[in-house]
């Protein structure tokens, strides 16, 4: 048994680290081919889909893996299908939403970033949402099957896809680099949603039975998760639109190359923050609190480990790191890339922040932690944005950061000294 759990969370981390370097090479194969004009338009695409589609598109997720254990636990089988029935439905009317809001922006993104050429991207990539939508409904029954390493394998298989895409579009144009990005997500969406469905359907079947007594709870977390999910996405999708509104639109190219540190960090976490949702949730829905926080902490004292190991030569290689990667035109990201690091170093210690409240049932606690740091983010990310272009947006989110992780600092202190009341598993 003990073999096998080790085999699935090595298989987990291999699929994950793979989808970020077939991410990674994405980025890198579109900044090379389309040139830093061009990649900042790009950019700016990317940016807008992702800040429409979290802050329109409803997150489900948590609430599914919250409450599928619940109902997997209790063996309520017609209320788990319920559950995903539901959550499946608020998936694609979110996904329309963040799809008409892109449409309705393209006409006028032109003017609003000062370029030429965001029109008719932005309209293709309108589709984005709408396809992505059955992805996470379908990859959360994976994890409530335990096969954290069959989603971990898609993801590998979902970015080789849209890397696939952008490669060929990205060697016509910005407009055709968006599309082979879409269709890249279609044939990825068909490919997880298969296992998904494969996975749902070894659960015993049942009729579907009525959410009545969960259902307030439930609309509440998946609020909650939404709100969270949505302030978590200004980081990384709102600051490339705020810089590109005070400052000229290379310098959201050059923010664009220096997020990768923070992509990179994100992703060395992921295996970690996906099993520990996982298996920390069932933990605390069994009773065994104790369990989860021992956790936490092993996660934070290991993540601080490898960023002491890690961070020095990285700053002082950064310079070349960027010239070999991007090529010479993006050195002038090197001071951004420097302070996202810093940033990206504290997200990773503190990466276990995006599944502890989902596993004690506060999703809340991340509406507040991140509102708290958006607050900070927005306004720092105009001033120093207009004053110092990718540089100063890199230390508006480095600012940010630092009160994030203080806030989660004292807030995990009073949970866990039981000072903050928490669900009680039912």
């Amino acid at each position: 048994m003990a073999s096998r759990l080790t085999g699935r969370r090595s298989t987990t981390a291999a699929g994950i680290y793979l989808s970020a370097l077939l991410g990674f090479l994405a980025t890198v194969v579109a900044a090379r081919l389309l040139g830093v004009d061009e990649f900042a338009l790009f950019a700016i695409v990317v940016a807008a889909v992702g800040l429409l589609q979290t802050l329109l598109d409803l997150t489900v997720e948590e609430a599914l893996t919250k409450y599928g254990f619940r109902f997997v636990t209790a063996e309520e089988w017609g209320k788990l299908r319920r559950l995903f029935s539901r959550a499946l439905l608020l998936k694609l009317a979110g996904a329309v939403l963040a799809g008409l809001a892109l449409l309705a922006l393209a006409p006028f993104a032109d003017a609003l970033f000062d370029a030429d050429g965001l029109a008719a991207p932005l309209a293709i990539a309108a589709l984005l949402p709408l396809v992505q939508a059955p992805e996470g409904p379908a990859a959360t029954a994976l994890l409530l099957r335990g096969r954290y390493d069959v989603r971990g394998g898609l993801l590998a298989l979902s970015m080789a896809l849209r890397l696939a895409g952008i490669a060929v579009g990205a060697s016509i144009g910005v407009t055709e680099a968006v599309a082979g990005m879409v269709l890249g997500q279609v044939a990825a969406t068909a490919c997880v949603a298969v296992a998904g469905l494969v996975a749902f359907r070894r659960f015993p079947a049942a009729p579907e039975q009525p959410l009545a007594a969960e259902s307030r709870d439930l609309r509440s977390f998946v609020l909650q998760s939404s709100l969270a999910t949505g302030v978590v996405s200004l980081r990384t999708s709102l600051a490339p639109l705020l810089l590109g509104l005070v400052s000229p639109t290379v310098q959201v190219g050059y923010f664009r190359a220096a997020l990768v540190p923070q992509q990179a960090f994100g992703t060395l976490s992921a295996p970690v923050r996906m099993i520990l949702l996982t298996e920390q949730t069932r933990d605390w829905e069994q009773g065994r609190r104790e369990r989860v926080f021992a956790g936490v902490r092993r996660y934070s004292a290991g993540a601080a480990a490898v960023t002491a190991v890690l961070l020095v030569p990285l700053l002082w290689l950064m310079p070349d790191l960027i010239r070999i990667v991007f090529g010479a035109e993006f050195v002038a990201a090197t001071d951004a890339a420097r302070l996202v690091l810093l940033a990206a170093v504290l997200q990773f210690v503190f990466g276990w922040t995006k599944s502890f409240p989902v596993t004690i049932g506060r999703p809340n606690l991340r509406v507040a932690t991140h509102g708290l740091e958006t607050l900070v983010l927005v306004p720092l990310t105009l001033v120093l944005g207009a004053a110092w272009g990718a540089t100063g947006a890199a230390a508006a989110l480095l600012v940010a950061t630092v009160v994030f992780a203080a806030a989660w600092t004292l807030l995990f202190a009073r949970v866990r000294r039981g000072r903050l009341p928490v669900p009680l598993p039912q």
